[in-house]
């Protein structure tokens, strides 16, 4: 099981081509079992990255929602209750970036690897994460 972080996602869906070696081969796997996984909030960290002028993206945030949730093998996974709370209270010292905790609570949930370019999310020791 594989959860891509917004980076990850935003970089495989443009063509792949900032991805890692290693980033790439666990999404190709991930394809074929039909279990690449999203998190809802990565849409909210995308549309606020759109509407600040950071990230341009040749649609509307509507369609490429949209467009995201039409893939057969993306699940986007909301963000509930349990993973707002876990996503405060996680063990050990993590950084304070919202959308990162809930990235990375929704992984330890789904016990997916978490695909990050993220040094912060890539060094904490209690998510899976891979580049």
């Amino acid at each position: 099981m594989t959860l891509l972080d917004t980076n990850a996602l935003l970089w495989w869906l443009d063509g792949g081509g900032e991805l890692s070696k290693v980033a790439r081969g666990e999404i190709g796997l991930a394809r074929k079992s039909g279990e690449i996984y999203v998190s809802a909030i990565s849409a909210w960290e995308l549309a606020l990255l759109v509407k600040k002028k950071r990230v341009v993206i040749e649609m509307s945030m509507e369609d490429w929602v949209r467009e995201l949730t039409e893939l057969e093998f993306v699940k986007v996974i909301p963000v509930d209750a349990e993973t707002a709370v876990e996503s405060v209270n996680l063990p050990g010292e993590f950084h304070k970036d919202p959308a990162d905790r809930i990235i990375v609570a929704t992984a330890r949930r789904l016990g997916a690897k978490l695909v990050t370019k993220d040094k912060k999310i890539l060094g904490y020791d209690h998510v899976q994460a891979v580049w």
